[in-house]
């Protein structure tokens, strides 16, 4: 008791005036406070898990994260954040704030899941009874987690007196809708210093390794009906459409450059064979690690489609659906981003957990690394290639410095989008991972609060790295396509 006293009244001595205008005090001087922080958190572990599992159990698609969004808004405002919901002409994202004035620290929010993968929290693959959706991204921990670091960072702000607002961005559909891509168009970041985000993953370390540009599109063929047999003529078939599109991007993949991706899924081909189909639709990502690669590819694509169409006597029609930039890194931001990963930690196991496991990894397709490497921390570097993901948090890193990080949410080797990713994120191994990444956001949080010149030095480096680039969406002037899982 004697030594939390005397931590607190040196902490008032410390901040009793904001960073802002004042002598900031160094990051080590930061550290015990930190730690307090820190165990804050860990506290109210039950709580921020009931959240994550609720979340977890909704398992609510892009646009559709109805109760996810408001189960997060209702803890933020009974914290005494305003709200602001239905932002962007999104009926699922908001903004909760706190405090005013300088500095403005973002931190991101994700809680929408991917269709198919339904899930037990088991360690072998078994659908979950009423559910066709999955968190196999770990969005329910995403969002819980950046909560929890808003609402301490919040807690710290009233303690100690310190000026600045906190926000917390509700954003939905990440996954293909392109969510932050319509709040950043629509001028929600203007105004924001710094944006924190993180990612569940398989293993904790600090991004340095950016993302693709994607730019996302359905496509649409119209054909006429005829009865399959007995008047073939008659009939122009949509789906032939579809399968002569498919086919002529499958050759341009020889002829674009070898770090693109190209991907789709037909999503309508029509209901019984006996049928001439006369609609047809697929789904298509283009991504590549320039922007500008990106929009020349996606083009060609389109040329296809019209090609085919022509060839099989139907007509097309194209939706944009999303289209995401490319990630800047921020150095500055990353090496305190690193520093405070390391004092939240990696992931323990307990002897169950370890278990649990072993038991993921052996249905992995490639051997997993060393389970004990949950519990570290990689050292900071910068990789070889870019991330082979994309995330609509490209957009905001175009608007404002932005950095992230991964915790091991996830049993070591465990890919994303997978139904061991979906497992692990309905245990405890998965909740620690969560509270290690709110902890760590929250170190940072404090810093950049105390800190004017960290602030600055990433603004300088965010104005190098954007050059003479004037932020533009990929996916133009469109509405948010609420329907897109439809």
């Amino acid at each position: 008791m004697r030594t939390h006293i005397y931590l607190t009244l040196l902490f008032a001595l410390i901040f009793c005036h904001n960073g802002f205008g004042q002598k900031q005090p160094t990051l080590s001087a930061l550290e015990p406070l930190k730690r307090i922080a820190m165990q804050e958190i860990q506290a109210e572990y039950g709580k921020y898990k009931d959240i994550a599992q609720q979340i977890w159990e909704f398992s609510e698609l892009g646009y559709k994260e109805t109760k996810s969004a408001a189960m997060l808004q209702g803890l933020l405002a009974k914290e005494g954040f305003r709200v602001e919901a239905g932002v962007a002409g999104i009926p699922t994202a908001f903004i909760a704030s706190f405090g005013s004035g300088s500095p403005v620290i973002a931190i991101l929010a994700e809680y929408d899941a991917l269709p198919g993968l339904t899930q037990e929290a088991i360690p072998e693959k078994k659908a979950a009874a009423g559910r066709q959706s999955g968190h196999g991204c770990g969005h329910h921990l995403f969002g819980t987690a950046s909560v929890a670091a808003g609402i301490e960072l919040k807690r710290q702000m009233e303690k100690h007196n310190w000026k600045g607002t906190i926000k917390v961005f509700g954003c939905p559909a990440e996954e293909g809708g392109s969510g932050k891509v319509f709040m950043v168009r629509d001028g929600l970041f203007d105004g924001v210093d710094i944006a924190l985000h993180w990612h569940p993953g398989n293993e904790n370390r600090v991004a340095l390794d950016g993302a693709l540009a994607n730019k996302s599109a359905k496509f649409r063929f119209y054909g006429r009906s005829a009865h399959a047999a007995s008047a073939p003529e008659q009939g122009r078939s949509s789906l032939d459409g579809v399968e002569a599109m498919n086919h002529m991007v499958n050759m341009m993949r020889e002829h674009v450059p070898a770090s693109a991706r190209m991907h789709y899924v037909i999503t309508s081909g029509g209901k019984a064979p006996n049928v001439v189909p006369d609609f047809a639709e697929v789904y298509y990502y283009v991504r590549h690690p320039d922007k500008e690669e990106v929009e020349s590819i996606f083009e060609r694509v389109v040329k296809a489609a019209e090609g085919a169409a022509i060839g099989t006597g139907t007509s097309m029609k194209y939706e944009i659906i999303g289209g995401t930039h490319d990630l800047l890194i921020n150095q500055t931001l990353a090496s305190d981003m690193h520093r405070n990963l390391m004092l939240a930690g990696g992931v323990k196991y307990s002897k169950e957990e370890f278990s649990f496991a072993e038991k993921i990894q052996s249905t992995l397709t490639v051997k997993g690394p060393p389970i004990g490497e949950a519990a570290e921390v990689k050292a900071l570097r910068m990789p070889d290639v870019s991330s082979p993901g994309s995330t609509d948090v490209g957009d905001v890193s175009y608007k404002v410095p932005t950095v992230g990080f991964s915790t091991a949410t996830w049993v070591p080797g465990t890919p994303a989008h997978s139904w061991q990713a979906v497992a692990c994120g309905g245990t405890e191994i998965g909740t620690k991972g969560m509270m290690a990444a709110a902890k760590a956001l929250t170190g940072i949080g404090i810093d950049l609060f105390n800190n004017p010149s960290m602030i600055e030095k990433a603004k300088t480096e965010f104005k190098v790295s954007l050059g003479v680039y004037k932020y533009k969406a990929l996916l133009g002037d469109r509405k948010p396509a609420l329907d897109y899982r439809d």
